[in-house]
Parts: structure tokens; sequence; C-alpha cells
């Protein structure tokens, strides 16, 4: 779930409620969560049909939305990805407590040692876990998906191989991974994503998880920002994003990594693995693991 910075409070009671529900394909998924960002108070996705790999999307408005705007930006969807139309589902739905529905919606979630929960939960975290608190509000629900649960595996899989002095989130999102490597090494990251809204949503988990002091966030096209430039070179590489992005930068990756250094790379499908894996194996790299989550893949690589 993500929510637009202009809506600091989601959860305030307005007189009603507009849901715009659509069914996509999981290879548009991460497109259509993106798409409404901006208009949406707020955009949740989640697999209900894994054999043929469909999302049901879901949109809240507080106010009628849009339903033209709304077509136009599916067409450009459908459009990138070769798929139909999807069929859209208006409802109005009455005075309701989202607080409530998130804490139903979004448990908190145990992967290995990490704890990834809500600010709308109470009870203290396991005695020894790795806990991670995600504003309910903003992007939490990040880690139920397969793809920040292979990361997140593939952390603390690293953390039994050896020590890392220097860490790269790139495509911080939420902010969760690299919350997640400073605890675990309690060394310093810098985290970047292209969005400014998940760079502050990444501030302000970063803020609730008093890891300010090791983590830097920054809004960065890519490799390109000041920030990575004087902290480079890492040696770990942490990107989840999506398949075209993470070939598209492999050669970008191998210059910011250290002669002994690794990258965990995520946000691909299964059936990309192998365009993603050729392209980084170009550049010098290693295949040392690969984590999968359903139809997910994440991919762990030395240099």
């Amino acid at each position: 779930m993500t929510i637009p910075p202009n809506k600091a409070n989601p959860f305030a009671q307005s007189a009603h409620y507009w849901r715009v529900k659509f069914l996509i394909t999981s290879d548009a998924a991460g497109t259509a969560e993106d798409a409404f960002n901006d208009s949406a108070l707020a955009v949740s996705g989640f697999e209900t049909d894994e054999a043929k790999g469909i999302w049901t999307f879901e949109l809240l408005y507080e106010e009628a939305p849009d339903m033209d705007d709304i077509k136009r930006r599916l067409m450009v969807i459908s459009a990138l990805h070769n798929v139909g139309l999807p069929e859209l589902d208006m409802q109005k739905l009455e005075q309701k407590d989202w607080l409530a529905q998130v804490a139903r919606d979004f448990p908190p979630l145990s992967i290995g040692r990490f704890y990834i929960y809500g600010t709308h939960v109470k009870e203290a975290p396991p005695h020894g876990s790795i806990s991670i608190q995600v504003n309910a509000g903003a992007a939490f629900g990040s880690g139920e998906h397969g793809t920040t649960r292979c990361c997140l595996e593939a952390l603390e899989w690293l953390s039994k191989k050896r020590k890392f002095r220097k860490i790269l989130d790139m495509g911080c999102g939420s902010g969760i991974l690299a919350i997640g490597a400073a605890k675990l090494w309690k060394v310093d990251v810098v985290a970047v994503d292209i969005d400014p809204v998940a760079v502050r949503v990444t501030g302000e988990n970063v803020a609730m998880n008093r890891e300010t002091v090791r983590i830097t966030s920054a809004v960065s096209d890519g490799y390109s920002c000041e920030t990575i430039k004087r902290a480079k070179p890492f040696d770990l590489i942490v990107s989840n994003i999506l398949a075209r992005p993470l070939i598209a930068f492999a050669p970008d990756l191998v210059k910011n990594l250290t002669d002994d250094g690794y990258a965990v790379l995520s946000g691909l499908l299964t059936s990309q693995e192998a365009q993603v894996l050729q392209a980084h194996l170009m550049q010098g790299l290693k295949l040392e693991k690969r984590f999968v989550h359903q139809e997910w893949c994440t991919l762990v690589l030395k240099r």
C-alpha cells in the first residue's frame, strides 16, 4: 500500500470513500502500483490467483474518482505490458475505521530473525528478533511481497558468511531493506529511490526505527546522485526494483561495487531470471545463491 505525500493522515474519517477495483496480470502489477500514487488516497495490490498470475488492485478515494482518468492510466499500463484493459468496479463506501482495516490486512510478519510490524501493532516484538517498524499509513505491507521476503532472507544468509562495511539500497521503497541491513550489520547504509514519495516514507521509517545516524536517504535516478558518488564504493548493493532497470543498471552497479562486493537483486519474475543474470555475468559477477517465493526470484551475486 502506498500513500501520496499530500495525504498525511489517510485514516482521518471522511463521510464517504470510493473504492475502485480491477484485476491485472502479475507482470503489470508493479506498474499498476506506481500509476495511481499521485491521485488515489491509498493503493493496494495482492495476488488472488497464483496459477494464472492475477492480482487484484484496490484504489481508495475521498471523493468520487475521475473514471476517465483511471481508464487512461490503465490504457497506458495495458499497452506497456500487452494485456487487455481491465474491467473497473467502483463502489461508494460508508464511513469506516481504516486503521482497523489495515490492522486486519497487515498483521506482523516474521521472516527469519526479522519481525516487521506496523504502528498499529501494540504488542512488543519477539525477544531476540530484528524488529522493523513501518508506518501503517504509508507503504506498510511491502514486507509481505515475495521480493521483499526473499531479500530479507538473502540478507540473513549473507550475515552468516561475512560482515559488510558500507551498503547501498538502490530503490529503497519503504526503507525496509535499508533498515534491516543497518540493524543486521550496524554499518552505514545509503538508501535511494527515483520516487520522492518513497524517499520521504523511507525517512519517516528510518526515524521511527532510530537509524538516522546510520542511514542516509536521497532521491536518485539510478546511480547518479551525489550521495552515492560521495559514499562509493559499496561492498553490498541491494536492488529490489524491476528486471528492466536491473539489466540497464548492471554496468553502474559494478562501477559502484568493491572488488570483493556482493549484490542482491530482486523485483524480477523467475521467467526474467536468465536475462537479469546474463546481464550481470557479462559484468564479471557470479551467482552465489538464489531465493524463490512463488513466481518471484532474488539473486545473490559476488564480484
